[in-house]
């Protein structure tokens, strides 16, 4: 006889105002193979992925879906495939997009996308980990192209837009630990205050001009651009302030096109980060998800970076999880929200 777990999952995709926009269910245990752990989830946190996976459309399912992307937890199994892991390891991981999610008692995971969990973290604070760090994680080192050598770095200044959010919140700490002057956008009193107890050097407002507040602190331009918050709104600010052969990452898609023109004078790069692109497609360097978990699990351990987390909902049930994505859908949250454990 299967065994059954507790979930969160969603049949129709409605306003979060909706009481049946996201359901308390029970699904069938799932069963590790090939190269799959399955994971008894502790705690997990929720990201704006989550609502944009769950907002309004015209479509119903048959079967209910679970989201979430961002856990940890204690690996009950593993498939036959599974080399790094064993039984009882304690990990941390985001996941793939187009698999279940984590609002389960139990996920089916890819061994190269886990990590150990940082051992001087408990669950609840490495669950606001994975997915912002891994965005962060290859925003900066491989879209961006940034160096790990600090003094090549000495020099160097990055603009980071929306520094308070999930991802900011870890872009600044590793921008920081790589020797980069650092410049966080945040628009009120205690966003700024958040992004300064990070290690940001200086703070402008995303809610005006970059170049008239960057002269103000005698900065003429910046080398990198890591865009967290509407591409389309700061595109022209960011052609403008950007150096000669600077490099621009966004991870917020374009709701009409942008004018690429204005980099071209500069010879700027632009690039996206998405991060779920390497699990989704498989990539030949889908491990390298891993090896960026096990690298920010050693950064925390050291003290060099600390946890996100700023909102604990409670227990992972259907109506804390409606409250969790209704402050997301906000876009006034700072730093990370997070759930953890299942009603008994």
């Amino acid at each position: 006889m299967d065994e059954t777990m507790k979930a969160v999952g969603v049949y129709q995709y409605l306003p979060i105002d909706e009481p049946k926009s996201l359901v308390d269910i029970s699904l069938t245990k799932p069963t590790a193979s090939g190269h799959d752990l399955l994971i008894k989830i502790k705690a997990i946190s929720v990201n704006p992925v989550d609502t944009k996976q769950r907002a309004a459309k015209e479509r119903k399912g048959k079967e209910a879906r679970t989201l979430g992307w961002d856990a940890a937890g204690i690996i009950t199994a593993a498939g036959e495939k599974v080399t790094s892991f064993k039984t009882g390891d304690e990990v941390f991981y985001a996941g793939s997009v187009n698999r279940p999610g984590c609002y389960s008692e139990y996920q089916l995971v890819d061994e190269r996308l886990v990590a150990k969990k940082p051992k001087t973290l408990n669950f609840i604070q490495a669950a606001s980990l994975p997915l912002t760090s891994l965005t962060a994680s290859e925003a900066l080192f491989e879209r961006l192209d940034i160096s790990h050598n600090l003094s090549s770095n000495a020099s160097h200044k990055i603009l980071i837009i929306n520094g308070a959010g999930g991802v900011g919140s870890i872009a600044v700490q590793l921008a920081k630990s790589v020797g980069l002057t650092v410049i966080a956008t945040a628009s009120r009193k205690e966003t700024t205050t958040w992004v300064k107890e990070l290690g940001a050097d200086f703070v402008i407002n995303h809610r005006q001009s970059f170049r008239p507040q960057l002269e103000k602190l005698g900065i003429k331009e910046v080398d990198y651009i890591l865009c967290l918050h509407s591409t389309d709104q700061h595109w022209s600010d960011m052609a403008d302030v950007i150096a000669p052969l600077g490099k621009i990452c966004s991870i917020v898609e374009n709701q009409r096109p942008v004018e690429l023109g204005l980099l071209k004078d500069k010879s700027v790069t632009f690039a996206w980060e998405f991060m779920f692109a390497k699990a989704k497609y498989q990539t030949a360097d889908m491990y390298t998800q891993g090896e960026l978990l096990s690298a920010v699990a050693t950064l925390a351990d050291k003290g060099a970076i600390r946890p996100t987390m700023k909102h604990n909902f409670g227990k992972i049930t259907a109506e804390n999880l409606r409250k969790a994505h209704k402050q997301l859908e906000t876009d006034t949250t700072i730093g990370k929200i997070v759930l953890s454990g299942f009603l008994e």
